[in-house]
């Protein structure tokens, strides 16, 4: 497979990742994850796949996140880097967060998973400020 290729396949797998229908289903997961995968999760939490598994079941519905910004880079033969950022919003379709994300893909038996993964909250930007006027010159 060419590297562009693979590059939009592994899109395609983060997005069936940020799928909340995928999200729920314990097998598919499952299936994209190494037995030895880590997280570093936005919430500053380290979860391993079990977890993972876990605490998904418990997930609330939502609408998929979008990804935007994708970008890959080769680290080994078989072994890409990809990163992208993740927008999250309600059901109203108003802005609910965002974050950086990255994720190490390992071609594994004919099968690409995901080794390590991520996600780095971006701060919501601050409101503007009217800056005070300059005082009058005497």
């Amino acid at each position: 497979m060419a590297y562009m290729q693979i590059a939009d396949h592994l899109k395609s797998l983060e997005e069936r990742l940020l799928d909340p229908n995928i999200r729920r289903d314990s097998n598919a997961v499952a299936s994209q994850l190494t037995d030895d995968f880590v997280e570093f999760g936005s919430s500053g939490r380290v979860f391993d796949k079990a977890t993972i598994l876990e605490d998904l079941k418990a997930e609330p519905p939502h609408p998929a996140s979008l990804l935007s910004d994708f970008k890959t880079r080769e680290l080994a033969p078989n072994v890409v880097l990809a990163t992208y950022k993740a927008t999250r919003r309600n059901a109203a379709g108003e802005l609910i967060g965002q974050s950086w994300r990255s994720s190490i893909w390992t071609l594994i038996n004919g099968q690409w998973q995901i080794t390590f993964h991520q996600g780095t909250p971006i701060p919501a930007a601050p409101m503007p400020t009217t800056p005070n006027p300059p005082a009058p010159q005497k």
